[in-house]
């Protein structure tokens, strides 16, 4: 199986065609946020991935909106915005948390989690979806700054051990591979990556 995983597009429209050409080879879609601008054409721009008729996964970013996402999806059903739920296809589990990207714990995901580990077993292949970086990684380092990801996404990765963790925001780190544990943290990117699972 083929997944595209994009995000941090923010509207530029040479970047997401980059994007749609990579999509005619996917069995399956992500954006992990920040497609828009502040929300702008946000519809519009998520629109653009129905045509593929594959899953199309959404989460959004800190550009983002939940009221407007809502709105969009009434519209727009081919979306499936996985925001603090799972999604399995096939023997994977796709776990999504969108929003944030400034804190460095998040008491919200913590007790959501608590929920969602009850749900799998250990041969669960889980694939951890989040708009924020864990902390203490190559994705979330910054220079003359330190580490700014989230630590309990970080907690949440060494007890689970995901499969896969993919994740974006913070730009400077855009294409960027580490590892926590056993799990592979990837950031795709704004023109995003193939993975084949």
């Amino acid at each position: 199986m083929n997944i595209l995983v994009f995000v941090d597009t923010h509207g530029d429209k040479q970047t997401l065609k980059r994007v749609l050409e990579k999509a005619e080879k996917a069995d399956l879609i992500i954006c992990l946020g920040d497609i828009s601008s502040f929300g702008k054409s946000l519809g519009s721009l998520l629109s653009n991935f129905k045509k593929f008729n594959v899953p199309f996964i959404f989460l959004h970013g800190n550009h983002e909106y939940i009221g407007d996402i809502k709105q969009i999806i009434k519209k727009h059903k081919f979306i499936m915005f996985l925001h603090k739920s799972a999604y399995q296809l096939n023997d994977y589990v796709f776990f999504g948390y969108g929003g944030g990207g400034f804190s460095q714990q998040d008491l919200k995901f913590e007790n959501i989690t608590k929920k969602f580990k009850k749900t799998i077993n250990k041969n669960s292949k889980v694939i951890l979806l989040t708009h924020a970086p864990p902390y203490g990684t190559k994705l979330d380092h910054l220079p003359k700054i330190g580490y700014v990801g989230n630590k309990s996404f970080n907690k949440f990765i060494k007890e689970i051990q995901p499969i896969y963790y993919f994740c974006g925001h913070i730009h400077e780190n855009q294409g960027k591979v580490d590892k926590i544990g056993t799990t592979k943290i990837i950031n795709p990117g704004p023109e995003g990556k193939i993975i084949k699972i």
